[in-house]
């Protein structure tokens, strides 16, 4: 936490390593983050963002269709997991889908309801019908 810049640099490794992973497995894929999270920290703590952080945002995407979780008041609770605040939450959300929606991505929000509604509209709206 003390070298932003470093953490967004292993945040993109990451990334980078799970766009890679996923190409190796059959079927759909999800994921609660992509590289262009990685610009939306950056931007979040004042921080520029290198070309390669750019580039990469760019080239290794996944679907064009983005599920994104709104910050939910009253279900949200910090732990040792979880340090920000709600209001630090909520600025990360803003930030992120901000640069999802520069990219071209659709932001498809979820509904704030149980696990299991949750996963029955990702289905219905990923056209998934397998389960």
């Amino acid at each position: 936490w003390q070298d932003r810049g470093f953490f967004a640099e292993l945040m993109l490794s990451w990334e980078l390593r799970s766009w890679r992973a996923a190409h190796a497995e059959a079927g759909p894929v999800f994921f609660d983050r992509g590289a262009p999270d990685t610009i939306g920290y950056l931007r979040l703590c004042g921080l520029p963002v290198p070309n390669h952080v750019a580039s990469a945002a760019e080239k290794f995407r996944y679907a064009r269709r983005v599920f994104v979780t709104p910050p939910w008041p009253e279900i949200f609770t910090q732990d040792e997991e979880r340090k920000q605040t709600l209001e630090e939450a909520e600025r990360t959300f803003r930030s992120v889908t901000g640069v999802y929606a520069e990219l071209g991505h659709e932001l498809v929000p979820l509904p704030l309801a149980s696990v299991e509604e949750r996963v029955r509209f990702v289905i219905d709206q990923a056209a998934l019908r397998q389960i």
